[in-house]
């Protein structure tokens, strides 16, 4: 038995996302097309993401391509756990260090280690994080520690 080709794999990995947006929102008030409602751009693109999935399932099981190889495990479970470090140490650090957090555990997902890049775009986007949301938006964001 063969492996699946690259192309089935990632059209069912859509096709489950878009199933899952529609499951998800079933609770919520569809509307209409003039008047929207919660569910109405998730369940729509859900959908689309499903069909184009599906779509490119079939492709891929026609085709004979190469499989996916191994599953490459670190950066799988890393970069999720950088979102949630990130979203945690928002309420206690503030931005600027949460987002230096944010970058140093994504760093870790990666086989090449650059720390000076990684600190340098860590850099540059707390600037433009802090920019945008506290002084453009104006949105009550700490910047620091007991801000």
């Amino acid at each position: 038995m063969r492996s699946l080709p690259r192309d089935a794999w990632a059209g069912l990995v859509l096709v489950a996302i878009g199933a899952a947006a529609i499951l998800l929102v079933q609770d919520l008030p569809m509307g209409r097309l003039v008047r929207m409602g919660p569910a109405y751009l998730p369940m729509v693109l859900g959908g689309l993401l499903a069909v184009l999935g599906a779509i490119l399932a079939v492709q891929g099981f026609l085709a004979r391509g190469e499989g996916i190889g191994p599953i490459p495990w670190r950066p799988l479970l890393l970069i999720p756990a950088a979102l949630v470090v990130f979203g945690l140490a928002m309420r206690h650090l503030g931005l600027i260090p949460a987002t230096f957090l944010l970058v140093a555990v994504a760093t870790l997902a990666g086989h090449e280690r650059r720390w000076v890049e990684s600190l340098v775009s860590a850099l540059v986007l707390s600037i433009l994080c802090a920019g945008v949301f506290r002084y453009a938006l104006n949105l009550p964001i700490a910047l620091w520690p007991g801000q």
